[in-house]
């Protein structure tokens, strides 16, 4: 068996690394949910209040996705995997089989909000885990947290005013987890090229 050199410096700074990955791929899949959730949501999100609330779903939507994104390669680093299913509850969503087929915004509203403040809870959980001891994960969980932070405010925002926007980050997507993206790379099917 292959040791992970990432997993023992983890564990060799004091941090239960097998306990670790079960929380980073409990939100992973929360944040998979949330995407897909977000997406079922904003196709119900109808007149001028849910047209302004779309907006907000709309990059909470893209910056779960991107957090989904982050935290697969820390899991995969740490010796983890992601489950090949996924069944039952999901993140703060609920159990994605139980959808409401139709809603509109003051049906919605809570339970975003829900979600984002066990968004909050948890990020907050790993880098009290993390703090100190594995800087690689706690980057991460901080970056995002902050993100989780914002979509919080958003709907607070919105249940305040009944209309707002991600104004300090309109179309800025993932500005604290931009880094920690890897950008595919591309395969070449064709021959090395030689050196002349």
């Amino acid at each position: 068996m292959t040791r992970c050199v990432a997993r023992d410096l983890v564990e060799s700074s004091g941090v239960d690394a097998e306990r670790l990955v079960d929380l980073l791929v409990e939100r992973a899949l929360a944040e998979m949910g949330n995407y897909y959730y977000y997406t079922l949501l904003r196709m119900h999100l109808v007149g001028v209040e849910g047209d302004a609330l779309r907006r907000v779903v709309e990059d909470a939507r893209e910056e779960d996705r991107n957090h989904f994104e982050a935290l697969v390669p820390r899991i995969y680093e740490l010796g983890g995997r992601l489950p090949a299913t996924v069944t039952g509850e999901v993140g703060g969503l609920g159990d994605l089989r139980n959808l409401p087929a139709e809603a509109d915004a003051p049906q919605i509203l809570p339970i975003l909000l829900k979600a984002a403040e066990e968004s909050v809870r948890a990020y907050t959980h790993l880098c009290s885990v993390t703090s100190g001891k594995d800087n690689r994960t706690y980057n991460l969980v901080l970056a995002i947290l902050h993100e989780e932070i914002g979509h919080q405010v958003w709907l607070l925002e919105f249940l305040g005013r009944g209309a707002a926007e991600p104004s300090l980050r309109a179309r800025n997507i993932s500005p604290f987890v931009a880094p920690y993206l890897r950008a595919p790379r591309a395969i070449s099917l064709e021959p090395a090229a030689r050196m002349a």
